[in-house]
């Protein structure tokens, strides 16, 4: 598969998953003391949290610099708002180092090469990874949602696509967030 020139190889499945929470898995919001935690912890920890979070230099110094925040509703806003202000090449640091969306572990082999042809279409359309949020959705409809995803997303043009391949990274990320001031020592990306 040819891929765009910024973008390198990744292995399908990777391992890394794109999906903050499922139904199912009720969270609490992480408390004051997680907040805190963030808040005090040294800059180059805050800094490489962020980036398991979203990718992006430029958004990880941006939110790790304007710390303290007062509670997680302030952070989770100045996540969003960096991320709206991803330029095209921040963008493009982000979604290259995002992998393909992980499938619940008992989905069928025919399956595994209908997603697999999609997310070839797409990335020889786009130049990078297929990204969506599957947040509000149960692990019985997150290959539906995929496929459904990458089908309706492929008939964007590559400015529109771009749009809503930034605004599924900001979801990302924002649940992201939650789950590393949930667990702040993670073992790897969450």
């Amino acid at each position: 598969m040819t891929r765009g020139p910024t973008l390198p190889a990744h292995p399908y499945p990777s391992g890394r998953v794109a999906i903050p929470a499922l139904p199912g898995q009720t969270r609490t919001p992480p408390s004051a003391t997680a907040v805190e935690g963030f808040n005090t912890a040294p800059a180059d920890e805050a800094h490489a949290t962020l980036l398991t979070c979203l990718h992006s230099l430029r958004w990880a110094q941006r939110i790790a610099a304007h710390r303290p925040y007062p509670d997680l509703d302030s952070l989770l806003a100045a996540a969003d708002e960096a991320a709206y202000d991803l330029s095209p090449a921040d963008l493009a640091e982000a979604l290259a180092a995002e992998s393909l969306p992980a499938l619940p572990a008992d989905t069928y082999s025919a399956a595994h090469t209908a997603l697999s042809a999609a997310h070839a279409a797409y990335e020889a359309r786009f130049g990078h990874v297929f990204v969506i949020c599957l947040g509000d959705s149960t692990p019985t409809e997150a290959l539906d949602r995929i496929l459904e995803g990458i089908r309706s997303r492929l008939a964007n043009d590559p400015d529109e696509e771009r749009v809503v391949a930034a605004e599924e990274l900001r979801h990302l990320a924002r649940g992201r967030l939650i789950s590393a001031l949930e667990n702040p020592h993670p073992t790897g990306r969450p």
